[in-house]
């Protein structure tokens, strides 16, 4: 069961890392974008440092397919979060149809 786990608790860390990296910056628009690239850059060794363990554990049990999409869902639910939070934007009503629609296309990855 761990073996399972574990992959997933990781790429929920990095992935919020990597939200951060990519999307952190949105907030201080008034800093030079050579000091967003740099800082993003260091925030993103972070999110490297969880994200190459949880593909090389996850392949243990997952197929790439598999670790991809769960990469993807995770990717969604924790920008949603962050987006709304962090950023202060909406989720809408279509945000949540595509992400759904997403989600679906995961379960049938799983399926035997």
């Amino acid at each position: 069961m761990w073996n399972h786990l574990l992959p997933i608790a990781l790429l929920v860390g990095s992935n919020v890392f990597m939200t951060f990296a990519w999307y952190g910056h949105l907030r201080f628009t008034d800093r030079p974008l050579w000091l967003v690239v740099i800082a993003s850059w260091g925030i993103a060794f972070f999110e490297y440092c969880l994200q190459v363990p949880a593909n090389r554990l996850g392949y243990t049990v997952y197929n790439p397919a598999q670790l991809k999409a769960m990469q993807e869902i995770i990717t969604l639910l924790v920008f949603s979060v962050f987006s709304v939070l962090y950023l202060g934007s909406a989720i809408r009503w279509n945000h949540v149809v595509g992400f759904a629609l997403l989600v679906a296309a995961a379960f049938f990855l799983f399926r035997d």
